[in-house]
């Protein structure tokens, strides 16, 4: 019987050790098994993407100009104000450009009376053409006659002669009235288009004065958001193409990732890109590759590197590559926001 009783408590007190065995045994299995199971992932998948956290996201920016000068009267918007394409944003005095349309307009008026006084004259002078026409023909008359009647022995010398002298003077005034009409008519000359040069300069110079009196009213080029407009006040002095504020797009956002030299080898056209903006935790959107940029972003900066000198140092260079948004967005995006990007390359 204490046999049978000290077998079972033998039994009883190896069963933990066998446990804790096998417990041991498992770790030492599974360890190895995991890391496996990591570096097969990692395998499998290492090279299929490529990211940088070095993004951000862009839009159409159009700066808002004033094309003449003049004191600003009038501001209809403010900072961060949304506007549709054609609002009217400002308008600068009007005043002095209506006053120089109204000069222009008189000297329209001006150009066309010089020009009918020039086409009277021109008449003027082709009327005497066709009277020193007539004259030397009744000289040529005259002159045939007395050539005539010198030949009979019916009249002078000295008739004859005069004869002669009237014909050549009419000749000579002909050629003179002819030559005052051909001036007349080359001051009355045309244009290419038809017109007379001196109204076609006036007309112009209205249209100008027309033209700078509509660009006295600013109107917003593109749908967007009012940006910078501090300076835009009224009573400001509105400098011919100096921005005065800034309309950024709320349409047409893009992703301009740049990605390391070394990472460019995969990149291509048209390849899934995944991005993550940093104002937007927790949601992912999709996109894909529009562009690689034709140089780094060194090379179109202000003062590009020389690296032609004595102590050049290497240093790996990014090229923007362009991302283009494929979701819809629920909310508009801010231009300059950070974002990260992984391009999934084995597409």
């Amino acid at each position: 019987m204490n046999d049978m009783s000290s077998i079972a408590a033998e039994a009883v007190a190896g069963a933990p050790v066998e446990e804790r065995r096998l417990g041991r045994l498992a770790l030492m299995l599974s360890v190895p098994a995991l890391l496996a199971v990591v570096g097969l992932y990692f395998w499998l998948t290492g090279g299929r993407t490529v990211s940088t956290d070095n993004a951000q996201i862009n839009a159409h920016v159009v700066e808002v100009t004033s094309e003449v000068a003049g004191r600003v009267v009038d501001v209809y918007v403010g900072e961060n104000q949304t506007v549709k394409k054609g609002d009217l944003l400002f308008r600068i005095d009007p005043a002095p450009y209506r006053i120089a349309l109204m000069e222009a307009e008189a000297a329209v008026g001006n150009a066309q009376l010089t020009v009918a006084q020039l086409q009277s004259t021109y008449h003027a002078k082709q009327a005497d053409t066709q009277k020193s026409a007539s004259d030397v023909g009744l000289a040529r008359d005259t002159f045939r006659r007395q050539q005539e009647l010198l030949a009979r022995g019916f009249t002078t010398r000295a008739s004859f002669d005069a004869a002669k002298a009237g014909l050549a003077a009419a000749q000579a005034e002909r050629m003179s009235a002819a030559s005052d009409a051909e001036s007349a008519r080359a001051v009355l000359g045309t244009s290419k288009a038809g017109g007379h040069p001196q109204v076609e300069a006036a007309m112009a110079a209205r249209d100008k004065a027309q033209l700078d009196l509509t660009h006295t009213e600013i109107r917003a080029p593109i749908d967007g958001t009012i940006s910078q407009a501090e300076k835009l006040q009224p009573g400001t002095m509105a400098v011919q193409m100096l921005p005065l504020a800034n309309v950024v797009s709320n349409h047409g956002y893009w992703i301009d990732a740049n990605f390391k030299e070394t990472q460019l080898d995969k990149i291509r056209i048209g390849q899934r890109a995944e991005i993550e903006i940093d104002a937007m935790p927790g949601r992912t959107l999709k996109g894909h590759v529009i562009g690689i940029n034709a140089g780094t972003g060194g090379q179109f900066s202000l003062l590009p590197p020389q690296n032609a000198t004595g102590n050049w140092v290497k240093v790996t260079q990014r090229v923007p590559v362009r991302i283009q948004i494929d979701d819809r967005l629920d909310r508009p995006l801010v231009a300059g926001w950070s974002a990260h990007v992984t391009v999934r390359v084995a597409d």
